[in-house]
């Protein structure tokens, strides 16, 4: 029954992601169209529709959002220490030690291992990972970066405003609520098949280091989020949440934004790449332990 589970659960999500890597192998595409569309309108609508949902109840979420903030903060304090030990350049291996694949893979995951009910718990933690990783992220990698240019971000704009429905008790009318709800169905499955796309144009010219961010990626998340036991009391699904969240890969993004920062994205890619496909074992290895 448990493997019957797992496969019902990672299979999907990485027959997805392969798909993509098919199709951008058979035809080489530009995806940047296809991701600033998502991350414009299908991601922002995904997360208002969650947020102002009358369900959506956020005090319910506020340990595990600050979990969340823990697992991506810490992971990153506790390595730096041996990544000044090994002369590494703590702004090209630091990130994507701290920011993972929530969107592309984290959301999927979570809601095909413990169902719909779970979105609202999943979309929390993306929300956390994406706001500190266009605050905190960007200033490690530039210092001038000012956090004000995060607020015109529409994936942030939706967040305040789904939160000011949810305090406020407010809903949509049915005829909006609908499509608003249809975009927002778009973003997920897009996330795989760009991803996959996306994994093509990294490359392994530095494995060394790619593969030690692979291990100490998840291990570092997770000695987090057993710290986060500590101090927050958990449901048993946040807990798995947090678990599973805590060992997701290095997000693809920290490839992009390492690009437009000109961060030795070759070395970031290849942390990225060896991230993903290790996770490959990791994954269903930690679905298996929380489920």
């Amino acid at each position: 029954m448990l493997v019957e589970k797992l496969l019902l659960t990672v299979f999907p999500l990485f027959l997805v992601v392969a798909i993509g890597a098919f199709y951008g192998r058979w035809k080489p595409t530009d995806i940047s169209t296809a991701n600033r569309m998502n991350m414009d309108v299908f991601v922002p609508a995904l997360v208002f529709s969650v947020l102002a949902d009358k369900s959506f109840d956020m005090v319910a979420y506020q340990d595990l959002a600050l979990a969340s903030a823990l697992v991506v903060l810490g992971s990153g304090v506790v390595l730096l220490p041996l990544v000044k030990l090994l002369g590494w350049n703590l702004k090209t291996f630091i990130p994507p030690m701290m920011f993972n694949n929530t969107g592309n893979m984290g959301i999927p995951l979570i809601v095909l291992a413990f169902g719909e009910a779970a979105l609202p718990a999943a979309v929390m933690v993306f929300i956390v990972e994406m706001l500190l990783h266009f605050s905190i992220g960007l200033y490690i990698l530039d210092h001038r970066t000012k956090f004000s240019a995060m607020l015109k971000m529409p994936v942030v704009q939706a967040t305040i405003l789904g939160f000011i429905f949810s305090f406020a008790g407010w809903s949509l009318p049915e005829a909006v609520a609908i499509p608003m709800d249809m975009l927002g169905q778009i973003s997920i499955p897009l996330m795989l098949f760009t991803l996959g796309v996306r994994l093509l144009s990294v490359d392994l010219s530095d494995w060394k280091m790619g593969l030690t961010g692979a291990v100490l990626c998840p291990l570092s998340g997770l000695l987090m989020a057993w710290l986060a036991t500590f101090i927050w009391t958990f449901d048993p699904q946040q807990l798995a949440i947090l678990v599973v969240f805590s060992v997701l890969p290095p997000a693809v993004l920290n490839y992009m934004i390492a690009e437009q920062f000109n961060q030795e994205p070759t070395r970031v890619a290849s942390i990225v790449l060896l991230g993903n496909f290790t996770s490959v074992l990791v994954l269903p290895l930690t679905l298996a332990w929380v489920l």
